[in-house]
Order: C-alpha cells, then sequence, then structure tokens
C-alpha cells in the first residue's frame, strides 16, 4: 500500500498491490467524525499473478500542472505495468506492460526527478533501469547484489541518489550516472524489504530488515565520502519478521499545540525494554490516533512481545512505542484540519519529532512508533 502524495479531484488516494493480480485506488472521504476509504479505481493487471509493488510518480512532493500522474506496478510472473490515473472517467488506465525478470517483479520504483525512468528488482538477483517510452530494452542491469532485489527507492531530496536492498541483507547507495559499482554498501544482518527515505530529513533512510527488525540509517557520510551509512536507531522485534516501514507525512511543527504535548509526553515514562501497550497490538487504537475509522477487532496478539534495542545503534533510546496515555488520547488528526501540504512541509523541515510505522509477519502486528532524533 502507498498513498499518493498530491490530492486527485480533492481526496487522498491510496493505492493498493493485491493478491488477486490488481491494483486498486482508495480515496480518503471525510465526515463529521471520522474518516474512509471509499473504492475509486481498479486495474486486473494479468490472470494468475499476483500484484507485488507499486510505486506513484509524485514521490517528490508535487508535480507540474502538466505532468500525467502515473502508477508502476510489478507482478509475480515479473512483468512491469506502467499506468496512469485520470481524475475524471475510469481512473486507472494501462499504458504499457512488459517482461521485466524472469522470476517474481519484487519491486517496481519511479525516478521521481524523471518519472520516465523506472527501476525494478526481481528474484533473478537483479536490479534493471527502464525508460517507459522505449520499455523493450533495459537501460541498465546491475548484477551487483548477490540475491533476490526487493526494495528500491528514489531519493526525493537529492537526484541522481537511489537506494536499493536485497535479500543479501545489504542496502546499497548508488548515483545512478554510475551504476557499474555503488557509492556505498552497508551489511544490515537481514534480507531488506522495504527502503524509505525521510519526507523531509534528506539523509535518513529507514530499513524494514525482515528478522533484523528495523534500522534508521544516516546516510550523510555515505553520500559524501563513499562510507558505510551509520545507525542512528534500530529495533529487533522477537519471533517476528519486519516486513513494512514508512515514515509519517505529518508535520509535527504544523499540527496544532494540543496534538504537540500529546505526542511529546506520551512515552516519557517509557524504556526500550518496556512492554509495547494496546495501540502497537491492536490496529483500532492506531486508527483512533490517526483519526481513521475505528474497527472492534483487527489484529490477534498475546501482548508478550518486546521491542529490543540493536547494541551499537547510536541514538537508540530516543525511539519509543506509543503507549497506552497516547492512545487514550485526543487524535493526532481530525476531519476538518488540515493535513499539511507536501510543498510547506518541505520548507518547514527543521522537525525532530519523526512518527514511523511497521509491520511484522508471523505475529500480525502493526506498530507505531515516535522518534525523537533531536
Amino acid at each position: 500500500m502507498k498513498w499518493c502524495h498530491i490530492p486527485v479531484a480533492g481526496h487522498a488516494l491510496l493505492g493498493v498491490a493485491d493478491a488477486g493480480g490488481s491494483i486498486e485506488l482508495l480515496r480518503l472521504v471525510g465526515s463529521e467524525n471520522t474518516y474512509r476509504l471509499q473504492p475509486f479505481s481498479s486495474f486486473a493487471l494479468e490472470k494468475q499473478c499476483l500484484a507485488l509493488s507499486l510505486d506513484w510518480s509524485t514521490g517528490k512532493a508535487g508535480r507540474a500542472s502538466d505532468q500525467p500522474l502515473k502508477v508502476i506496478s510489478s507482478d509475480s510472473r515479473g512483468q512491469l505495468h506502467l499506468l496512469k490515473v485520470t481524475e475524471a472517467g475510469p481512473g486507472l488506465q494501462g499504458v504499457a506492460t512488459w517482461q521485466a525478470h524472469h522470476f517474481e517483479a519484487w519491486i517496481a520504483a519511479f525516478n521521481y526527478w524523471q518519472t520516465e525512468i523506472v527501476y525494478s528488482g526481481g528474484d533473478d538477483g537483479l536490479l534493471k533501469g527502464w525508460d517507459t517510452r522505449t520499455p523493450d530494452t533495459s537501460i541498465f542491469s546491475s548484477k551487483r547484489h548477490s540475491m533476490g532485489v526487493c526494495s528500491i527507492q528514489s531519493s526525493p531530496h537529492q537526484e541522481h541518489l537511489l537506494a536499493t536492498g536485497s535479500y543479501d541483507e545489504h542496502v546499497l547507495l548508488w548515483d545512478i550516472r554510475n551504476m557499474r559499482q555503488p557509492l556505498a554498501d552497508t551489511a544490515v544482518q537481514g534480507g531488506v524489504w522495504r527502503l524509505r527515505w525521510h519526507p523531509f530529513h534528506r539523509h535518513l533512510l529507514l530499513a524494514a530488515c525482515m528478522h533484523g527488525g528495523f534500522r534508521i540509517f544516516n546516510c550523510q557520510k555515505a553520500i559524501e565520502n563513499q562510507e558505510a551509512c551509520t545507525v542512528s536507531a534500530s529495533y529487533t522485534l522477537p519471533d517476528s519478521l519486519v516486513y513494512g516501514a514508512d515514515w509519517s507525512w505529518l508535520n509535527f511543527h504544523l499540527l496544532p499545540q494540543t496534538q504537540q504535548s500529546l505526542l511529546l509526553g506520551s512515552s516519557a515514562g517509557s524504556n526500550l525494554g518496556a512492554r509495547t501497550a494496546d495501540v502497537v497490538h491492536n490496529r483500532k487504537a492506531v486508527g483512533q490516533l490517526l483519526g481513521l475509522p475505528s474497527f472492534d477487532h483487527l489484529a490477534d496478539h498475546d501482548g508478550d512481545s518486546q521491542a529490543r534495542p540493536q547494541s551499537g545503534g547510536k541514538g537508540w533510546t530516543s525511539v519509543h512505542p506509543l503507549t497506552e496515555n497516547t492512545k487514550n488520547s485526543s487524535r493526532l488528526h481530525t476531519p476538518g484540519t488540515k493535513i499539511c501540504d507536501s510543498d510547506l512541509c518541505l520548507e518547514t523541515a527543521h522537525l525532530d519529532i519523526s512518527l514511523l510505522a511497521t509491520c511484522s509477519f508471523y505475529n500480525h502486528v502493526l506498530h507505531l512508533w515516535k522518534w525523537d532524533n533531536s
């Protein structure tokens, strides 16, 4: 699942790649007391395949008025699918489909600075680049990863910068002008299933590392001096595989003062070994935090999971799960309150409080975290 970072026909859009082989678009519709997701458009990729990933062409926080809104998706048959989104009419329309990999195409992603270019990673261990205007032949093919490539993201802050991750337990940073050798190679002790650049801090990269938990990397030295990334924070989650991780685009400094106080005080008494409260085991509570619909029962868990700091992670004491105090307080966002415009958020990118979410396999838990990186 991935949100589009610009409104479409006045609504926020959520894109979903599903196991039925379709791309679904859902729009967020507000009412007096809550939000709900309403079907907007659907596109079937291929018969007898799984949709494995999607990316929006708007990852760089905006687009020119004449630039089409596009989605790139990958599937279990190794194909890529380029779609366009129209605000009126059918919504999703197919533009091109081509064979990219011999096995599963785990990930597809746009170059956010030049959206005619997309990247793909497959179970064949290949990282490839494509010009969607002539997709018959890749513009590069790299075997630098030794196992399946399952995560790719173009930096929204720095042109030519690309991050990739693999089952080989390495995160690579690339200057796309030279794909023969990566800028930096960082071992992470876990297959890298998802990578996300921070929406405001240009050097921070979040990684979901399966059995290795999640890590927050500071990539400044890697980018400037071609050194390995440094770990700013990391957590391992016992008996789970962390498959998803993402940052919140809510700008803390643009939230009402009462909601800032809520976040600042939410974990003052917590510690890294403390049991995470119901909010990280029950998506009903998470929905209440974000102003989303409440659900009575969406996750089962015995509540015994604990988050553990990874040794050697600098600054790890500032990462906390949101606690019961937060769950029982007012919502972060309510209908009628404007979520920050992405351009405005980027202009005020001095915030020290970050919200992030992770999800894990086996124990079926969605965690919501607050990180103070001051």
